[in-house]
């Protein structure tokens, strides 16, 4: 069996594997890359196999930088099946299609406005390529086998957001486990992973590798955050993914509320994606810990901004307030609008719940820069910047060692992907003194042959 690390090598975006054993081929996920521009860049490349010649593609869940690129794969003449289960199915189905619509609009802004250099500028594809691309689903159900050729493919609960899996690939010889985004075993909202039952060769992920979650205490320094903002005025910006972050802030902020410990400001949620995929957690509660009370609660704790009118009158506002606002690293979306307009305010405060790939703004401002570039102008941000790392929705690095103890034997070897060169050779050494296993971290485009597949 061979690999091909094609993307989240060196970097935590653009998840892409290609398996190739007894003349059958396998993609497992299909993302964009983000952050750093040339990373972007690498998303107008040509793909380094045939489309045509893949039998199918494996998402282990819905995120952009796991699948993100898969209407291109589709355009390049990808005709196969895409498995994943029916949440990841119904999150792309809202993804996939904003993500095209969002490409169009920055290319026809560039357009108006002449702030491209290519003449047109031009989508990386379209809310119609996105759609077309969603006809290539086939929902599998987690435990479920799906045989491709000689290869029986299972997919099992990994947390991080809803519908996340690991995938294992298991042929007659042995198994390969890739363990996709690997959530954290004390996440308000999702399950936590499932353990590891077969991994002859593991492909794990490293976006915390190099660090341990600061201690969550139910949501304190949110609460402070949003507390001493209010007290000067201010309003309370947090870029957040739709899909999953979202959701978790909405139930923080519904707890917070709910025991009296911030003011009771009103809050907006900005993201039509986000709405819709309440409906979705609504619809697979067995997925997550959340009763049917809860989720009415976190629906219902905010004002719903569905047009752009609604979104633009958010910024005009004068009293304090929290806005929830995709996307989550500032890369695009409505909260680059909110993002200019209240940033140069020293009263109001901008909140990035979460991880921030190098060279989003997010990384940027969480860094210290006071100085992003918004629609071809350069915003002074004088807001209070805060980091809460703490909510994230990736295990950290004790976390993913300890989900890698569960596996029933030591794997022959592990290959560390999804993270910035420094965490995923922290965490390659990690394994090897506290695991004792055998591990490296693949270059991008490295081809490795694995024996015994």
């Amino acid at each position: 069996m061979k690999l091909s690390f094609l993307g989240a090598a060196g970097t935590v975006t653009g998840s892409k594997t290609l398996i190739e054993h007894q003349g059958k081929r396998l993609l497992i996920d299909c993302g964009l890359f983000q952050g750093f521009k040339n990373l972007r860049l690498m998303n107008w490349e040509g793909w380094p196999f045939d489309p045509r010649t893949l039998d199918a593609v494996v998402l282990t869940h819905a995120h952009l930088d796991h699948s993100g690129a898969l209407p291109l794969l589709i355009r390049n003449g990808f005709k196969g099946p895409i498995y994943a289960t029916a949440a990841t199915t119904e999150l792309c189905g809202l993804l996939l299609p904003d993500s095209g619509h969002l490409q169009e609009d920055d290319a026809n802004f560039a357009n108006r406005h002449k702030s491209s250099r290519h003449t047109p500028a031009l989508p990386l594809y379209t809310e119609e390529d996105a759609r077309h691309a969603l006809k290539f689903f086939r929902p599998v159900e987690p435990g479920q086998v799906v045989k491709v050729g000689p290869i029986n493919i299972r997919l099992r609960p990994s947390g991080h957001i809803l519908g996340a899996c690991s995938a294992e690939l298991r042929t007659a010889r042995g198994s390969l486990l890739f363990s996709g985004d690997v959530g954290r075993p004390d996440d308000l909202v999702m399950q936590p992973p499932e353990p590891i039952e077969h991994a002859d060769y593991l492909v794990v992920e490293s976006t915390y590798g190099d660090r341990l979650h600061e201690s969550y205490d139910g949501g304190a320094e949110l609460a402070e955050v949003i507390t001493r903002t209010a007290a000067r005025g201010g309003i309370v910006l947090v870029p957040s993914f739709a899909v999953g972050r979202a959701q978790n802030l909405l139930y923080e902020i519904f707890l917070l509320k709910r025991a009296g410990r911030i003011p009771d400001l009103p809050v907006f949620l900005d993201s039509p994606m986000a709405i819709d995929s309440m409906h979705i957690y609504q619809r697979h509660r067995r997925e997550h810990r959340l009763s049917v009370d809860d989720c009415k609660g976190m629906s219902h704790i905010a004002k719903i901004c569905r047009t752009v009118q609604e979104s633009r009158e958010l910024d005009q506002q004068r009293y304090p307030a929290i806005i929830i606002s995709a996307s989550g690293m500032a890369t695009g979306g409505r909260v680059l609008h909110h993002l200019r307009a209240l940033g140069p305010d020293h009263r109001n405060s901008i909140v990035f719940a979460g991880y921030q790939a190098g060279g989003t703004r997010g990384a940027r401002l969480v860094a210290g820069e006071r100085s992003v570039r918004i629609f071809g102008e350069d915003v002074r941000i004088n807001a209070e910047v805060i980091s809460l790392a703490g909510m994230s929705a990736h295990a950290d690095a004790a976390q993913l060692i300890d989900w890698m103890k569960t596996a029933p034997k030591a794997p022959r070897h592990v290959f560390i992907n999804h993270g910035e060169a420094n965490a995923a050779e922290a965490l390659r050494i990690r394994i090897g003194r506290e695991l004792r296993w055998d591990a490296s971290v693949p270059l991008l485009g490295q081809r490795v042959e694995i024996t015994g597949l």
